[in-house]
């Protein structure tokens, strides 16, 4: 497109750099980071310098206050760290994380409402080295810890994704349980927003009903 500062690089069979087209597969120490990301563009500036930008796109469907102004404020902490892993795969240091919220607050907005509440957000990231090195640090952390077969503690944010949460429920110990309550009650404290303290909540509730059910 003609004017247009942004275009998909290109893969040397001609194909863009745009998700199933751009899997890498890439050594970090003694392990490997495979997958793909959303894409990686061109953009060139006034001065016509060329600069690698990787695009990454988060749906949100839930509320239309997700992509507020007033609810977000920047990027998620989750999607900034997979962005700083991209960046090693791909040797970019820039990235654009793109918000596109299905949910819309009305048909028709009164004049000045879309612009706080917009469906579509898009913050600009500089992932710098040492944000890879504690990403990578940690990497290594779960990979000695899946060798020795010695579990890290378990992590109720990522709990919705995880798809061993049975398993997990049973092989956490009373202290672990116990730990796990302590900590909910520090988020049920904290000023996180209420999706998120439920989100603990619900995680917490689901272990000890399944422990329960397996004590009987």
């Amino acid at each position: 497109m003609p004017g247009c500062p942004f275009r998909f690089e290109r893969n040397p069979d001609g194909t863009p750099v745009f998700e199933d087209f751009a899997k890498r597969n890439v050594k970090v120490g003694d392990y490997y980071l495979y997958g793909t990301c959303d894409g990686i563009l061109e953009y060139v500036t006034q001065d016509g310098e060329l600069i690698r930008v990787g695009l990454e796109v988060k749906s949100k469907q839930t509320t239309s206050a997700r992509t507020s102004l007033h609810s977000m404020r920047e990027p998620e902490e989750k999607h900034v760290k997979q962005c700083v892993a991209y960046s090693k795969m791909y040797e970019v240091d820039h990235y654009v994380i793109l918000y596109v919220n299905a949910s819309k607050k009305a048909w028709v907005y009164a004049e000045g409402d879309y612009a706080k509440n917009p469906d579509i957000r898009a913050f600009g990231v500089t992932i710098t080295e040492d944000a890879r090195t504690e990403l990578f640090a940690r990497l290594a952390e779960i990979n000695d810890a899946i060798k020795s077969e010695v579990p890290p503690p378990l992590d109720l944010e990522n709990w919705t994704f995880n798809n061993f949460k049975t398993a997990c429920a049973l092989s956490v110990t009373d202290e672990e349980v116990d730990e796990l309550n302590r900590k909910v009650s520090r988020m049920k404290r904290s000023s996180l927003p209420e999706f998120k303290k439920r989100q603990y909540v619900e995680a917490l509730e689901f272990i000890e009903k399944v422990r329960e059910g397996e004590a009987k």
